[in-house]
């Protein structure tokens, strides 16, 4: 069980990434980082009590995909407009 909601974490970080970005722009990365992880958590699919059993059993693996797509994002070069 732990290996497919591992997974579904994966996936929802790089999103989470990108939302928390694009809703508080640069800096605050703190701030960004709790918006990812609250992100994660909230899209997780189960019930509310299980979320939040889930949240805190993984909470150290969360912390850490949301630290692994940060950078994976940064790493990514820039797209530039004309």
């Amino acid at each position: 069980m732990f290996s497919n909601v591992k997974n579904k974490i994966k996936e929802l970080a790089k999103k989470a990434v990108i939302f928390a970005e694009a809703e508080l722009g640069s800096g605050k990365g703190q701030e960004k980082k709790q918006l990812a992880i609250n992100y994660i958590v909230n899209r997780l699919p189960f019930a509310p009590i299980v979320k939040t059993i889930l949240s805190i059993l993984l909470s150290s693996f969360i912390d850490d995909v949301v630290e692994i797509s940060v950078d994976y994002m940064n790493s990514l070069p820039e797209i530039k407009g004309e």
